[in-house]
């Protein structure tokens, strides 16, 4: 095959509905609570005593109020972390809140978060730690049927999910031995139960790890990745025209959805990427940290969001279930700044007319305000439902014509552009495609005044 036809096949890659409607969710909570917000640890033993997980002012209405304060429109509980205690009252073990003192056993956590956040109008969904330093089956083929029965349990009892979050840690059990997981039968299961779901995972089927916890995606943070990397996810071409038996030559780094990485693949997928961090140092609360300055959160967005990735932002709750008066108030000056640079009322209204070269697949985009604007921001969004197609592109102003204003390699769900030269009133913007896969679709353009 040649490689301008496997480019043409690579822009009819598409994403599922699932896809499509976690791409539109964008920013969403993580919430990380579990027996380690009594010890203080990151990654529980396995042996705490559950007479230890008491939250005696658990407050769920107030998590889904602060994330919502943010501007965020989705909450992921961690049901069960490494440790294996179960915010829910499991069938299967007894290391679970039903042998904590907390509402005398006879309480669940997951329930009253589910019931939180569909009074509060966003979205839920849970994440289930594979590890298990607590099970003693763990290490053994039985311990994916003891898993596969409590992610029932989650998928069956709580409502409709919005995602189910897996990670790849795999320590050793209480056993001294690691576990080789089943994912195609967890993934299954969750396909059964819970179809609309996303499934986060480094590997895919949906959304994949964007590599690192320190709130930036890549300079090109492609959608359409080589196979070899997101192997749980289908894939939707045939073999690019260099592609090798081996995985060595395919990597994880900067260039994952360029064309020098996807042109050994032996087929490509649609798997978007997911940045998650916390707004303090830790995931689990620790009294000492600080969250976040707002400076680094607002950039966090822009580089997130403003991407083409999703962001799941960490707040952990205190040991009482409060969520600690200082990370409300950052959670609330995050939201504030939001909608003050991105809100309806910083949008210039413009008109857009495509123009399309003659003889390629090139073209630009003409944006005339309304009216003249000092103008900072310019979000881009490709109609995904046609694929992502966009490689490099330029941004041009009326009052810089031959120096581009910004320069931006992907577009995909959503790219934030932060013009240079953001201090004189502009009438009109050029978006020029210097680099595509197939002809163009743009979903919208939206210009912000500073």
């Amino acid at each position: 095959m040649e490689l301008k036809q496997f480019l043409k096949d690579a822009a009819q890659v598409r994403p599922s509905q699932r896809q499509l409607d976690w791409f539109d969710t964008e920013f969403y909570a993580f919430v990380h609570f579990t027996v380690n917000t009594y010890t203080g640890l990151e990654w529980g033993l396995g042996d705490e005593d559950p007479a230890i997980f008491n939250p005696t002012d658990l407050n769920c209405d107030e998590w889904v109020e602060a994330v919502k304060s943010a501007g965020m429109k989705g909450l992921i509980l961690t049901a069960k972390h490494h440790d294996g205690f179960c915010l829910w009252p499991s069938a299967y073990t007894e290391h679970s809140v039903k042998n904590s003192p907390w509402k005398d056993g006879k309480g669940d956590v997951v329930k009253e978060c589910a019931d939180a956040c569909r009074r509060g109008g966003i979205k839920f969904g849970v994440y289930l730690s594979p590890w298990d330093r607590h099970s003693e089956l763990y290490g053994t083929p039985e311990y994916n049927d003891y898993y596969c029965n409590q992610l029932t349990e989650l998928l069956t009892n709580y409502g409709e999910l919005f995602e189910v979050w897996f990670d790849g840690a795999c320590g050793e059990g209480p056993n001294g031995k690691k576990q080789e997981y089943d994912f195609p039968r967890y993934i299954e299961l969750i396909r059964k139960y819970q179809p609309n779901a996303v499934i986060f995972n480094d590997h895919g089927p949906d959304v994949r790890w964007c590599g690192n916890e320190a709130g930036s995606a890549r300079r090109a943070e492609w959608a359409v990745v080589p196979s070899e990397l997101c192997y749980f996810a289908d894939v939707q071409t045939g073999p690019a025209p260099l592609a090798q038996e081996k995985m060595d030559i395919i990597n994880w780094d900067e260039n994952i959805g360029e064309i020098n990485n996807i042109m050994y693949s032996n087929g490509l997928t649609f798997a978007g990427s997911e940045i998650d961090m916390s707004i303090r140092k830790g995931w689990f609360y620790h009294e000492a940290e600080e969250p976040h300055s707002l400076e680094r959160l607002f950039n966090t967005y822009l580089r997130s969001c403003g991407a083409n990735t999703g962001w799941n932002l960490n707040v952990p709750p205190m040991p009482s279930g409060r969520i600690d008066p200082r990370d409300l108030e950052r959670l609330k000056e995050l939201g504030e700044k939001i909608e003050n640079t991105f809100g309806e009322k910083k949008i210039v209204p413009c008109t857009v007319e495509k123009i399309c070269s003659e003889n390629s697949d090139l073209c630009k985009y003409v944006v005339k305000l309304e009216r003249p604007a000092v103008v900072k921001y310019v979000t881009l969004r490709e109609d995904l439902t046609k694929g992502q197609r966009v490689e490099t592109f330029k941004v041009y102003t009326d009052k810089m014509t031959d120096f581009s204003s910004y320069n931006g390699f992907t577009i995909g769900h959503k790219k934030i552009c932060t013009l240079m030269y953001a201090d004189k009133e502009v009438e009109k913007l050029e978006i020029v495609i210097t680099g595509t896969r197939d002809e163009v679709f743009m979903r919208d353009i939206t210009v912000y005044e500073e």
